[in-house]
């Protein structure tokens, strides 16, 4: 991956929201090529049970800024040594339909297990970029969302995992700075607002 290219992005903040978050995009570094490393969120949770999620969360008092958050929540969710991330860049804000703000990091971490360490995270996943950047794993769909108005949804297919929603979202962005991968101009369907979602993620979304 072409970390140089991450850490030049000038990337769009995001400060009109009423809460903060941030999250943390591990990569790390293998033999076989490089990894990215997800969390899938808890099916008790409230808010997105089962989504596939970059380590991370909203933003505490205590934190001096949002890389500290993303840092904080990382070694609380998967037990990752602040002191262990090698930040290398930052991808632009987003909002959320939970009216969040979120500030995502890219960061090299070291390759070693990783375990859950919060009741929130249910498994953590490695994703090859190998794997991730394939064509053939990658769909997206035009929808009128009546909150964003005309959006693009996409949807990363890798090892039975679906990452989709926000979390697919910050890795296009990651992908087209990091890697050769560029999304395709057209998405691969047209949708109704109430048109059902992919069957993969259906059951996340209810």
């Amino acid at each position: 991956m072409q970390f140089d290219r991450v850490a030049a992005h000038e990337p769009v903040v995001v400060d009109d929201e009423p809460q903060e978050a941030a999250v943390i995009a591990p990569v790390v570094t293998r033999p076989e090529g490089e990894a990215i490393l997800f969390t899938k969120r808890a099916d008790h949770l409230s808010d997105h049970p089962g989504q596939m999620s970059f380590p991370g969360g909203g933003r505490e008092p205590e934190d001096e800024d949002l890389l500290r958050t993303a840092l904080r929540e990382a070694n609380e969710e998967i037990g990752l040594d602040p002191l262990a991330v090698n930040v290398v860049g930052r991808l632009d804000d987003i909002r959320t339909i939970t009216r969040y703000s979120v500030r995502p990091f890219v960061g090299r971490i070291p390759d070693r297990d990783y375990l859950p360490s919060d009741e929130e995270v249910a498994e953590i996943v490695s994703l090859p970029v190998s794997e991730l950047i394939d064509l053939d794993n990658y769909e997206s769909e035009h929808r009128d969302h009546p909150h964003y108005g005309e959006i693009r949804l996409h949807f990363f297919y890798v090892d039975g995992y679906t990452v989709w929603g926000a979390t697919a979202r910050m890795l296009v962005q990651l992908l087209e700075l990091a890697t050769d991968w560029r999304m395709p101009p057209e998405p691969d369907r047209y949708m109704e607002p109430d048109d059902d979602l992919p069957p993969s993620v259906r059951d996340e979304a209810e």
